[in-house]
This record gives structure tokens, sequence and C-alpha cells, in this order.
């Protein structure tokens, strides 16, 4: 059977980490990418025996090249620290590093938000990039700060696994909130590196069709609540990601404020 690397990304998840390292005890290899977390998640992961590797935040499509880098076997495994793998996932993950018949494999994603599984609103499957691949089959475009790009090196066809793993992204919406600005913010600065101009009719029509893309197309009306919720968050980020493109390109300034003294009587 072939090693595996499972490698984690994190910064100041010490709430999440050990959840995360705990579902791939299975692995060769544990790496953690930490970027210079504030909390305890280093001593957390280094007590689990993960090796940690500490990585300035310049951007995930870096962050994710340089912790493949770091990883020593021959096939990695890719988690974020609000992921989970199951049992499931794990034994066809070994399965296939037994005899593997491709060199990059897509896993999906089951997420659990607001006390339910998700099972609409584009979040199931959810196969966002391949997370089982064969060491330089993977390549990230440097310099996305997020929603980072990727090409596939490989002259074999990409595999699919169908066991998910798990996503529990937020504990409490003010997580979630917290995301969307965080995510808004690295969003303009890619709209900048890409030399994008923004303006609020693209702020408005962007958010409004992320919204009914979400909701409408993506079925998120019949997950409920937590539907809605996920439908107006993507239209939240993909309005601030624009009007802070434009702030960003406008520079805005307060108006002067001159000292004020007492008029003479």
């Amino acid at each position: 059977m072939h090693k595996v690397s499972a490698y984690i990304i994190a910064y100041n998840e010490a709430a999440k980490i050990e959840a995360a390292i705990n579902s791939v005890l299975w692995a060769d290899e544990i790496v953690l990418v930490d970027s210079y977390s504030t909390d305890n998640t280093v001593e957390i992961a280094e007590s689990l025996g993960a090796r940690v590797v500490q990585v300035p935040f310049t951007g995930f499509g870096d962050l994710r090249n340089r912790a493949m880098a770091a990883c020593t076997h021959e096939w990695i495994f890719s988690l974020d620290s609000d992921e989970r793998c199951t049992p499931a996932a794990r034994d066809e993950i070994l399965a296939c590093l037994r005899l593997p018949e491709a060199e990059a494999y897509y896993i999906p994603r089951r997420n659990f938000f607001m006390g339910r599984w998700i099972k609409f609103s584009g979040y199931y499957p959810d196969y966002r990039q391949p997370q089982l691949f064969k060491k330089g089959a993977l390549v990230f475009k440097d310099g996305d700060p997020v929603h980072e790009d990727f090409r596939i090196v490989s002259q074999k066809p990409v595999a699919y696994l169908k066991n998910p793993i798990w996503q529990i992204p937020f504990a409490q919406l003010s997580e979630a909130v917290h995301k969307m600005n965080r995510y808004s913010t690295l969003g303009a600065e890619k709209l900048e590196k890409n030399g994008e101009k923004a303006s609020m009719w693209k702020a408005m029509s962007h958010a409004i069709w992320a919204f009914l893309h979400m909701y409408i197309l993506k079925l998120g009306i019949l997950d409920g609540w937590p539907g809605f919720i996920i439908a107006f968050s993507s239209f939240e980020v993909t309005l601030y990601k624009y009007a802070k493109s434009i702030e960003r390109q406008a520079k805005w300034l307060p108006p002067p404020s001159p000292p004020l003294r007492r008029e003479a009587e």
C-alpha cells in the first residue's frame, strides 16, 4: 500500500483542530500547516502527534502549495480544520491506495449547519477540489487569496470517491459572519490583483445572482431556514467583496476636521 500524508491548514482553530486530527490518525503522517496561530492550536496538534510547519498567510493558493511541499509521502490527503474524515471515507481512501486507478480523487463533503445536515444549497455532494492525490498531480495558483484555482497535472482522468467526509464549518452564526467579513476582504484583494473594476451595479447584480443561484437553482429553499441563511451569506460576501473593492479603488478620506477653539467674545 502507498503511504499517505494528511495535511491540515489552520489559523486559530483550537476549538476544531483536535477533532480534525483525530479523524486522520490512520494516515502515515499528519502535517499541520499553521499561519502563526495566537491560540493553542499548535500545542494541541503537537500533543496529538502532528508535525507543525509555520507558513505566513499570503493566500490559500500559496498556503496549499507549501503544505503539499511539506508532506513527505507519495500520496496526500488534504483536510481543512473544520472537516472530519469518516470511517467509510477512510476505508475507501485506503482501498484506493492499495491499487490506485487515478492520481487525483474528488471526495464528497456533507455539511452540518444550524443543527442539520444540508442536502441542497450546492452543499452536497460539494466536490470542491481533489482532496486525495499523488504528490505533484495538483498545483494551486499562487497569489489567489481565496477560492484558489488549481491545475491537475496528470495524464490520468480524475476519479470520484463515493463516501463523504464531513464539514462542520460553524459552531455559531457569529463565526459565519466573521468568515463572511474575512472572505469578502480576500475577494476584494483578488479582484484588485486580477485588474477587475468594481461598481455598485456589479455589486448588486452579482450579489442578487449569488442569492438566487443558491436559494432557487441549487434548491436551498428545500433546506429551510439554514438554506436561506446560506443563500443570504452568499449575497453578503459577494456584495461586500465588490463594495470593499470600490472602497480600495476610491481611497476615501474623511472630510477635514480643523481644530476648534472658543471664539473671542
